[in-house]
């Protein structure tokens, strides 16, 4: 017997006192449907009402109070029927009482920025993707610090070089991106950047931040960005940065003055053993760890008014959110200690800076804890996207160990994590194939197109937002950290223009279709390498079919399941399809991907 609860208007329809919940069933001839909540930590049971069809389902309604005594509302659903029980949760149906932390999960106050949802990004190594300013000779000089690195300045085409993986400078700049914002959003269709980060600091990756207060001057300093951001706001754009706050570089006035002078008053920012040594994140010693336990340094980087990531969010520079470095790091001492408290209080400063602003998370490992609403809006969503895709299509974990992954277990992983975090932050998640930190999906495939073609379509159509790594839509190679940072190459005869027009036409999609980028999901059936799932609102509907395996696949899927009616489908590359009897069948090609969309 199907139960089926889409975690969306108007299934859910929120008011100042609680919401509106339906419950959609295969059967009419249930003898009671409860609504279960946790209010005071004690189970509720309230009775649902009938409230007549919902396509071919028939749909039960209840009002949920919120739950005063919790920072969530809890809920789940208990059917009576033929002398026994089912549950329903937000993993999906049981046989008996569901453990808590599966029920379905509303924050009554807490929301992502509704903008966010609506997005295509695209993340930007900012050294190596365009240079607009002229060239800077560097030759000779030292970068300062201990290690005192001689600069590197390879040429556009040379090959990264692991030996010089922080040193080489390639020269790309913030006048390079906005000098490209025509190709960005006009050919790819992306919507929203994201960029590494961009503060002064010695290495070309510039997570050892020296200074907060300015952009680098080799990306064009502080007015780079201005016009930068000016010029993506014109465009309706938005723009993300990264903060590194969890530590600084061994350049940064903060920690010279604190190294130098145990009396400093920035000794409290960071955490000195007795002998005089500093703690350095996972042992690095040129990454001095903040300790948040200094009432000061909060001030410095979120609590006061011209704080770190306060003060970016304000005119000239407007950015629209930050995606934050290793924030589940963050903490007081030497550990995390009190970190949700801290993830609390950022997020507070940055909502007052700025109610719109998008609080995105980097997390390598399951974020669930901190995409409860009161933390994060969403994070880099590797645990429930990139890591399970990567398993599926390219037999490796994140540890590039390999793995075995049945389709059944790729659906489950996905929809498990999706159940654990309320649907809000879900939408919110910065969905990935691979990153700065990763080797480049497309050689994880074995530069397999039609693989990465498949991707890509699961990147566009899962609930969450798309997020392209840049020059992952014109096929490029790139091993693990640092090959995985090669420049951009603008040669467009070097392009895989396949894939590139596969991106094009997803972005174009995702703009079109709103189910795409607020739509529920479900899953309506899968084999042994294929999986079919629909995304839907209440009044549109798409379904998506992948196929991992090298022969076509035949499939029949119960469309009828649906809460949406739709009169006709149609697929945009014309692949035939058949519906009968509520069952939609189709065959799939070998190693891709099909869409079928309600019109």
């Amino acid at each position: 017997m199907l139960l089926l609860h889409p975690p969306i208007s108007p299934w859910i329809q929120r008011s100042h006192d609680g919401c509106r919940i339906s419950l959609l069933s295969e059967r009419v001839d249930l003898d009671s449907v409860l609504l279960r909540s946790t209010a005071d930590n004690e189970e509720h049971l309230l009775t649902m009402h009938y409230a007549g069809r919902h396509a071919e389902l028939h749909r039960w309604e209840a009002f949920l109070p919120w739950d005063g005594g919790n920072a969530l509302t809890l809920y789940a659903f208990k059917v009576l029927v033929d002398d026994g029980q089912a549950w329903l949760a937000a993993d999906g149906q049981h046989q008996h009482l569901p453990p808590e932390d599966k029920h379905f999960r509303l924050h009554p106050t807490q929301t992502p920025p509704s903008w966010v949802r609506e997005q295509v990004f695209y993340q930007i190594f900012p050294d190596r993707f365009h240079q607009a300013l002229p060239t800077v000779d560097r030759s000779g000089e030292r970068l300062p610090g201990p290690e005192g690195q001689m600069v590197v300045q390879p040429q556009w085409t040379d090959p990264v070089d692991p030996t010089n993986a922080a040193n080489s400078f390639y020269g790309g700049d913030l006048p390079g991106i906005t000098a490209k914002l025509d190709y960005l959003q006009r050919e790819l269709g992306v919507t929203a950047l994201y960029l590494n980060p961009i503060f002064a600091s010695s290495s070309n990756h510039k997570y050892d931040t020296d200074d907060y207060d300015h952009v680098d001057e080799h990306f064009g300093g502080d007015a780079a960005l201005a016009t930068l951001s000016a010029a993506l706001h014109g465009r309706g754009m938005r723009l993300v940065l990264d903060g590194v706050i969890n530590h600084t570089g061994v350049n940064h006035r903060w920690f010279k003055q604190a190294q130098a002078d145990p009396n400093s008053p920035y000794r409290s920012f960071y955490l000195f053993d007795p002998q005089g040594y500093h703690f350095g994140w996972k042992g690095f010693n040129s990454l001095p760890v903040l300790d948040f336990s200094s009432a000061e340094l909060c001030q410095q980087i979120y609590a006061g008014p011209d704080a770190v990531l306060r003060r970016w969010l304000q005119a000239p520079y407007n950015i629209d959110g930050w995606r934050l470095d290793v924030v589940h790091m963050l903490g007081e001492g030497s550990g995390a200690s009190n970190n949700a408290h801290h993830l609390r209080e950022i997020r507070r400063a940055v909502k007052q800076e700025n109610a719109e602003a998008y609080v995105m998370g980097e997390h390598f490992s399951e974020a669930t804890r901190w995409l409860q609403g009161d933390q994060e809006d969403g994070a880099m969503n590797y645990y429930g996207f990139a890591n399970p895709v990567r398993a599926w299509l390219a037999g490796q974990d994140v540890a590039y160990h390999p793995v075995k992954l049945s389709t059944t277990a790729f659906d489950a992983w996905m929809t498990r994590a999706q159940a654990a975090i309320p649907f809000d932050n879900q939408l919110a998640q910065l969905n990935l194939l691979d990153s700065h930190d990763t080797a480049r999906f497309f050689t994880l495939l074995g530069e397999d197109s039609a693989r990465m073609q498949l991707a890509a379509t699961l990147l566009f159509t899962r609930p969450g937002v798309p997020c392209i790594y840049y020059g992952d839509e014109i096929g490029p190679a790139g091993g693990p950290d640092p090959d995985c940072r090669r420049p951009f190459i603008w040669d467009r005869e070097t392009w895989n223009l396949p894939l590139f027009e596969h991106f094009q036409s997803l972005t174009k999609l995702r703009q079109q279709r709103g189910e795409w980028r607020h739509g529920a999901v479900q899953t309506l059936g899968c084999g042994a390498d294929w999986l079919v799932y629909a995304r839907y609102t209440d009044w549109e509907a798409s379904i998506i079919a992948v196929n991992r395996g090298s022969f076509p696949a035949l499939v029949t899927v119960p469309v009828w399941q649906l809460p949406v009616s739709v009169k006709n489908w149609h697929s945009p590359a014309g692949l035939p399809f058949k519906l009968s009897d509520g069952h939609l069948s189709m065959e799939l090609p070998p190693v891709g991907s099909a869409l079928l969309l309600s019109c």
